[in-house]
């Protein structure tokens, strides 16, 4: 691992740095109304006494408060409206970065995100807040499909499960960014301080990619300009690094220039001569341009398929029932009911001392941290073995949490909620980033991660918004509390034997055809 790492290139780490801003923006909203809460809908001006005594010296803590009023259903809603901008984002996205290229979507996520972001930060209403929400949504979800594409179109092969990781890092980092923010930030009118960072943040991802080039693999595919792919690769790789497997891996051929093609790299006069000599040999020996044997620079590439075309094509369809499976099963195995409900799940677990908004930020830290710890899994033992293995932990673990409430047991049920924590960082958290680039060629990776995204956004909003209604019906009908975690252990015991019979491995395999045991056609 040490070795393959130092053979990566400074332009490399640049470009991974700067698309996963995108991602790092979603987690960023997805939860920077979570701290200030109380603030932003006027039920409460700060979160603690003690900073808003530190805050005095510097603003006199009696000035107007800067909220907007709103009851709980209407700022669930505002909360909400978000993830459904993520799930037309992401059904767009698809089509958009396979027909125009993962560069321009990029940069019209960057775009989302700031207006989105600015609207927020001068919202004084609920359908105003919900607007801006909403656009940061479509940028969130339009970044979870294209960013997965383009890191693993130029991460290195052997490291594509460690870079395709990035993106739930990124993710995990934006939460804990917006927490720590929130818990510092929560009072008076410098909550605005929270949303308009998002701005920042979008800003400098929009200049960011002013550096970066578009997907070389896309180049190759898309525009059939594989001479221009190869060099672009060769760029972000290093001169020293051998790109020829992965280049005719793309199927449009080695990209390799041509005699002919080098000849152009002399001197003007050396190149004027051939050219001259090669016009008169043409002249002689060849009856017409149309029966001359000059190679065709590159294939035609294959039409992109759409949304619905991918799902009805036989050899897309196995893979998107894979990839939507595996969306549903990050989501439904329950981590966003600790993500998102920690603060009520650990109340009576903890010291009363202990703040809530400290608790969140410890979550998040615990989440960020053993996502980047298991990130070269992937490479290492296989996106299959990865996920099964984070299934199944998530299982036993809700399993144990379950039991642990129900019989009062809290050291237990806190060190059951980390582990649950923890399994999902092994594989449910990063491999369904990177599945449908690897299931897939080219022509239907776009539709196919738009599928996936898709999925996840409606099990995140079922989730979000099912979690607190059954827990709360389980527990009045069954007495005591935690029953809804074996319904969590169930789902998770179903998604394990999904993963086993459906979805295959694609480590080591070279193309979709090889994954799936086809034989690849030669137009």
């Amino acid at each position: 691992m040490a070795a393959n790492l130092r053979d990566l290139t400074l332009y490399l780490v640049v470009l991974i740095v700067v698309s996963t801003l995108g991602p790092l923006q979603f987690g960023f909203h997805l939860a920077e109304l979570n701290a200030p809460e109380d603030v932003i809908t006027c039920r409460k001006t700060s979160i603690s006494s003690t900073i808003s005594s530190l805050l005095s010296y510097v603003k006199n803590s009696s000035s107007d408060v800067d909220c907007i009023p709103m009851t709980r259903p209407q700022f669930a809603t505002v909360s909400a409206i978000f993830t459904i901008g993520g799930l037309f984002g992401a059904l767009m996205a698809g089509p958009f970065t396979s027909s125009r290229g993962r560069w321009l979507s990029m940069q019209l996520t960057a775009a989302f995100y700031i207006v989105g972001s600015l609207i927020e930060t001068l919202s004084h209403s609920v359908p105003v807040l919900s607007t801006g929400r909403f656009l940061t949504g479509v940028g969130a979800g339009a970044s979870t499909v294209i960013v997965p594409l383009y890191i693993s179109e130029i991460a290195p092969p052997a490291q594509r499960g460690l870079f395709g990781a990035f993106t739930q890092i990124s993710i995990n980092l934006g939460i804990l960014i917006s927490q720590t923010m929130g818990y510092f930030l929560s009072h008076d009118s410098a909550w605005r301080w929270i949303l308009g960072s998002g701005v920042v943040v979008a800003a400098a991802q929009g200049f960011g990619l002013l550096l970066a080039p578009e997907s070389p693999k896309w180049t190759a595919s898309a525009k059939g300009d594989v001479a221009q792919a190869r060099r672009t690769l060769q760029r972000i790789r290093g001169k020293n690094a051998n790109i020829d497997e992965e280049v005719e891996s793309w199927g449009q051929g080695s990209g390799r220039p041509t005699s002919e093609e080098e000849s152009l790299l002399h001197s003007v006069e050396d190149r004027m001569e051939g050219l001259l000599r090669r016009d008169t040999s043409s002249r002689s020996n060849s009856p017409s341009p149309s029966t001359s044997s000059r190679p065709h620079p590159h294939k035609a590439s294959k039409p992109h398929l759409g949304f619905v075309q991918a799902l009805k094509d036989a050899n897309t369809r196995p893979a998107i029932i894979a990839v939507v499976g595996i969306m549903f099963a990050q989501q439904l195995c329950g981590i966003n009911s600790i993500i998102m409900y920690s603060v009520s799940l650990f109340r009576d677990l903890l010291p009363p001392s202990f703040s809530s908004g400290l608790l969140t930020i410890c979550i998040s830290i615990i989440n960020l941290g053993t996502t980047t710890a298991c990130s070269p899994l992937p490479d290492k033992f296989g996106r299959k073995a990865c996920l099964l293995a984070s299934t199944i932990g998530q299982g036993v673990s809700s399993l144990v949490l379950a039991l642990s409430i129900m019989f009062g047991v809290k050291i237990l049920s806190a060190v059951a909620a980390l582990f649950f924590v923890a399994f999902f960082a092994v594989g449910l958290g990063p491999v369904p980033f990177i599945l449908a680039s690897e299931l897939v060629g080219e022509e239907a990776v776009g539709a196919t991660q738009s599928w996936a995204l898709g999925a996840s956004y409606i099990a995140t909003f079922l989730v979000a918004f099912g979690f607190p209604v059954v827990n709360e019906a389980l527990n009045r009908i069954l007495g005591g509390a935690g029953w809804v975690y074996f319904i969590f252990a169930g789902l998770a015991a179903f998604w394990a034997l999904f993963i086993v019979r459906i979805v295959p491995e694609t480590k080591g395999k070279a193309n979709a055809d090889e994954v799936w045991g086809r034989t690849r056609r030669v137009d």
